[in-house]
């Protein structure tokens, strides 16, 4: 097998207090050490320093840049755009490697083929033991099947240049890593995944996070406008229950309008509809979780709010990004 090539990582953070235990695994992986490791500051208003102590025997190749709040697009854009070397390897900061991640990574990139553009990283959730996970815990854990996660994402760097790197109309960490494989994929690049392996522990949350998760719907619309409406089968992506939403909150908005027009059957039936729709959406998070008061509570009363959410980031979406030029595929 060929020497494996030089690589750089770059890290986008906000500041988080994980960024160190990131930094520490990064200095703990033995084998093919990175050239350098871009920490990207993407915070507002930065208050305080880095832990980049953390990076022990590595801390001498740490560069800090900074993007101001932008955005992990385009702080990671930021990152990857000041490196020289043959690859760039994307890494959330709240992932630790494995201690052989290093010697793994070097197999993944000595074994690219000269068309291969990125090699994706295998990552692993620990989830709580003695238990049945939360919602967010099992959505967290859906990371370790997604394809192309920029938690721990290798690129070679002439790939992100002919792509254009990442869109910065993507100011959440959400669909900014498929919008990106897509662009690679079409520029005439293969992706793969690799042997090496990332653990991504489930960061603290509270019990509003599925609500505020709900705006990446508006990026959604963005994709449909870049891709085509069959991106998600390209992306390897679910779809997700929007139609459902859909459904659920025409009913819902339907019930009093019918009310108040004296159609007081049909009134009765779009209420039911709607109750039926929130329960079972209810129920599908309750059950497979760990059944608790708090966590059946969280679930029941974000249930209710997260279809007409859903539906209005969405129709937002649609036409914030009514103008957004498709994407030109490779025949």
């Amino acid at each position: 097998m060929t020497a494996a090539p030089a690589y750089s990582v770059v890290v986008p953070t906000i500041g988080r207090a994980c960024l160190a235990d990131c930094l520490r695994a990064l200095a703990a992986a033995t084998g093919h050490p990175p050239e350098e490791i871009v920490v990207v500051d993407d915070r507002l208003d930065p208050a305080g320093p880095l832990p980049l102590a953390a990076a022990g025997v590595l801390r001498e190749r740490v560069r800090v840049l900074g993007t101001g709040g932008r955005g992990p697009a385009a702080a990671r854009n930021t990152g990857w755009r000041t490196v020289h070397t043959p690859w760039t390897v994307f890494l959330d900061d709240d992932v630790q490697v494995l201690p052989d991640w290093s010697r793994r990574l070097a197999d993944d990139l000595a074994r690219a083929g000269r068309a291969t553009g990125g090699i994706q990283g295998r990552l692993s959730v620990p989830l709580p033991a003695g238990r049945r996970p939360t919602d967010f815990e099992r959505g967290t854990a859906g990371l370790e099947g997604a394809a192309w996660a920029t938690a721990d994402m290798a690129y070679r760097t002439v790939a992100l240049a002919a792509a254009g790197g990442f869109d910065e109309r993507f100011r959440r960490a959400f669909r900014e890593d498929a919008d990106l494989a897509l662009r690679v994929l079409a520029a005439g690049w293969t992706l793969h995944r690799g042997v090496r392996t990332t653990r991504h522990p489930v960061r603290a949350a509270g019990p509003w996070v599925s609500v505020r998760a709900q705006r990446g719907n508006a990026d959604d619309a963005l994709m449909n406008r870049l891709h085509g409406r069959d991106w998600w089968a390209r992306a390897q992506a679910p779809r997700g229950r929007l139609p459902l939403h859909a459904l659920v909150t025409a009913a819902g908005l339907a019930a009093p309008v019918l009310a108040l027009a004296g159609r007081r059957r049909a009134a009765a039936l779009a209420g039911a509809l709607w109750a039926a729709g929130t329960a079972e959406f209810a129920l599908a998070r309750i059950l497979p979780g760990p059944r608790t008061p708090r966590e059946t509570a969280t679930m029941a009363a974000t249930s209710v709010v997260i279809p007409p959410l859903a539906v209005g980031h969405r129709l937002t979406g649609r036409i914030r990004h009514r103008n957004a030029a498709p994407l030109r595929r490779v025949p």
